[in-house]
């Protein structure tokens, strides 16, 4: 990890169970990079695996061909914040812009990348899992990630872009906006898919999961429905109860379980379709009743050229995204009131945001309402 002589907090990973709070040194942008002074970065499932039991995603025999890194690496691929200096050759941005990041590696010349394609690049990645990313008080990273923010887009919104565009990349996999649709699974991504469905006039969204309180948050996002999978014992047939027997245009499968696929093709119509956007190592499927209904699975993966149409969203349309931060915590209290408190389960928390400076403010930065708890050590 390359670093100045200045000095700064960061969550580097060096195994499973085995991610410190250190002190290192502020990384010097390389050209074509920029600094980064991060405001926020909130926790993925992803982070939580790699915490867990990894490494997954993170190099540490070879270097990642993107980033040219390999562990112990800093965490965090959903962050924004303030360019504090800039690489060599760097154009259109300048010191003291706020930037969302979209943490992709892109190699820009593979036949995907030429494409258009970015999010299947030979060599994707991501910037805090195949590099180092944001769980920090700054980062370094290719100028092509940085995307700046009009005045109207506060940093708490510009945090959630990347869960965001998740669940933007998927709605648009789904192809024609769907009239009828069906969320299974209510974590971060599950909930801003339904979010972004009800930005998109969506008739009916029906949300399932076993956490009541991620279902309650489900219904102030614009879900129409609700199913809780703890108490219904066949959730896609109750899915095709709630319409008519016909079954839902477009069912995402936002959990990574065979269970759950299930479910979404028990709920979707004949001719229907069905979003993965969660990652099931290994699923087995009926293709004689999918082949008869005609359905058809599509998968989603990352995102490509989501960021500019949320800016707008927010800017000029007014979305809220915030609605999932449930928490925010310091660097110190990454493990215990963030990964941990995530890993225990479907709880109170939904989306847990890290402020990488908060040890050095006396008061957090953020209003903190009821639903929130602050957690700044």
């Amino acid at each position: 990890m390359r670093a100045g002589t200045q000095r700064m907090q960061a969550a580097v990973w060096h195994g499973a169970r085995d991610v410190r709070i250190a002190e290192v040194g502020v990384p010097t942008p390389r050209p074509g990079e920029v600094l980064v002074e991060v405001a926020y970065c909130g926790i993925c499932g992803s982070d939580l695996h790699e915490y867990a039991d990894g490494p997954h995603a993170i190099p540490v025999a070879e270097p990642h061909p993107g980033s040219g890194a390999t562990a112990p690496l800093v965490l965090g691929h959903e962050f924004c914040g303030t360019v504090a200096a800039l690489g060599a050759a760097v154009t259109g941005l300048a010191i003291g812009d706020r930037v969302a990041v979209e943490p992709n590696y892109r190699c820009g010349t593979c036949p995907r990348c030429r494409a258009g394609e970015y999010n299947i690049c030979r060599h994707f990645g991501f910037a805090g899992l195949m590099g180092n990313g944001g769980m920090a008080e700054y980062a370094a990273i290719p100028a092509y990630m940085a995307h700046r923010l009009p005045e109207a887009v506060s940093l708490e919104q510009a945090a959630l872009f990347e869960p965001a565009s998740v669940a933007l990349h998927a709605l648009r996999r789904a192809g024609a906006p769907p009239e009828t649709m069906a969320v299974v699974g209510l974590g971060p991504v599950g909930l801003l898919t339904v979010r972004l469905a009800a930005e998109r006039k969506a008739r009916r969204i029906i949300a399932v999961d076993v956490s009541p309180v991620r279902l309650e948050r489900a219904a102030g996002l614009g879900a129409t429905d609700l199913i809780d999978a703890g108490r219904e014992e066949a959730a896609g047939e109750r899915i095709r109860e709630l319409t008519g027997g016909e079954g839902v245009d477009v069912a995402f499968e936002a959990v990574g379980s065979e269970i759950s696929l299930g479910t979404c093709l028990a709920a979707t119509r004949r001719g229907g379709r069905v979003v993965l956007v969660g990652l099931a190592p290994k699923a087995s499927l009926d293709t004689f009743a999918l082949v008869n209904n005609e359905q058809s699975i599509v998968a989603s993966v990352g995102y490509r050229d989501t960021y500019p149409e949320l800016i707008r969203l927010v800017a000029e349309q007014g979305l809220d995204l915030t609605p999932v931060v449930t928490s925010t915590i310091g660097l110190d209290a990454l493990i215990t009131h963030g990964f941990e408190a995530l890993m225990d389960g479907p709880g109170n928390q939904v989306k847990i945001l890290v402020d990488p400076a908060a040890h050095r403010r006396e008061a957090p930065l953020l209003p903190s309402p009821a639903d929130r708890t602050e957690i700044l050590t």
